[in-house]
Parts: C-alpha cells; structure tokens; sequence
C-alpha cells in the first residue's frame, strides 16, 4: 500500500513537471515563429521603402519587435541575423565593417533598446 501510494504521488509530480515544460516549450516556439514573421515584416518594410541609408533601422527594428516577443522571438531573431551576416559576409561585396555595423545594429535593437536611433532623416513615418 505504501509503495503504491508513494508511486503514485511520484507519478503525480513528474506529470505536472513534463507538462510544465511541454507549456514552456509551445511557448518558445510561438515566440519564434512571430519573432521569425517580425523579422520579415522588417526585411519586407526595408525592400519597399527603398530609402538610402536604412537598413541599420530596420535590423535594428526587426530585432527589437522580435525580442519583445520573449525569449523565443529573441532566439529566431539571432539565428536569422546571424545567418544572414554569415551568407552575405563573403558574396555580397559591403565588406567587413558593414557586417560589423548590421551586427551592432542587431544587438541593439535585441537588447531592448530604441530601434529610432538608427532612423534616417526623412523615412516615411509610417515605418
């Protein structure tokens, strides 16, 4: 009886751990996928305003609005940068401090901090 009982309390407590990391896990990954649509939706802003020196604004923003999500939208937007700096660093021509610079913008936007102070003169407000 005793063995019984203590089996299905252990029983009881391992359930509720594994569904609190089954919780934990779904979240992190709904984080991801939104982070992973926030940093589109900047790359996509980018493309269409087509306005001279931006591109520092709007990885800073795509990184910030993907870091508010939480930690998984935190994650999707480090991989995706750091993969992109990775396959464009040799093949597109801009160079090593150019990297550098989407990098620091990057980090910045991901750590919280304001995505305006990359923001160029005259952009269209509505980005």
């Amino acid at each position: 009886m005793k063995f019984t009982t203590i089996f299905l309390l252990f029983s009881l407590v391992l359930c509720v751990k594994s569904q609190k990391w089954l919780f934990d896990s779904a979240r992190f990954v709904k984080q991801a996928g939104q982070g992973a649509g926030d940093m589109w939706r900047a790359y996509r802003d980018m493309r269409e305003a087509n306005y001279k020196n931006s591109d520092k604004y709007f990885h800073a923003r795509g990184n910030y609005d993907a870091a508010q999500r939480g930690p998984g939208g935190a994650w999707a937007a480090k991989v995706i940068s750091d993969g992109r700096e990775f396959f464009q660093g040799g093949s597109s021509g801009r160079g090593v401090e150019d990297s550098r610079a989407d990098q620091f913008a990057n980090e910045w936007g991901r750590s919280g901090r304001d995505p305006n102070f990359f923001r160029p003169p005259g952009l269209d407000p509505k980005y």
